[in-house]
């Protein structure tokens, strides 16, 4: 399983998101800190789940990398989070 895969299939598990998109931006950071050449270091995330739902960025941003934290202690140099509840706008 590919790290985008793990990072997908823990996100959906913990927060049975309506929508889920992980992308690898690996390829944007060659030759920066932290970047492999097999890539799979820096990956953004967009995720839309009730679980968000009257939480600040803060706490909603704790939930998605409280379920990667292997991830982010590993092969993950770099997460970026865009975090909504469902109707959310912005």
């Amino acid at each position: 399983m590919t790290v985008a895969e793990t990072i997908h299939a823990k996100l959906a598990k913990a927060l049975a998101p309506e929508k889920l998109d992980v992308e690898d931006q690996s390829a944007l950071h060659e030759g920066h800190s932290g970047a492999r050449p097999e890539g799979e270091t820096h990956f953004h995330v967009t995720v839309v789940s009730a679980a968000f739902a009257g939480k600040s960025r803060l706490e909603r941003q704790r939930l998605v990398f409280g379920a990667l934290q292997a991830e982010m202690a590993g092969p993950v140099h770099a997460l970026g989070v865009t975090a909504k509840a469902p109707g959310e706008t912005g």
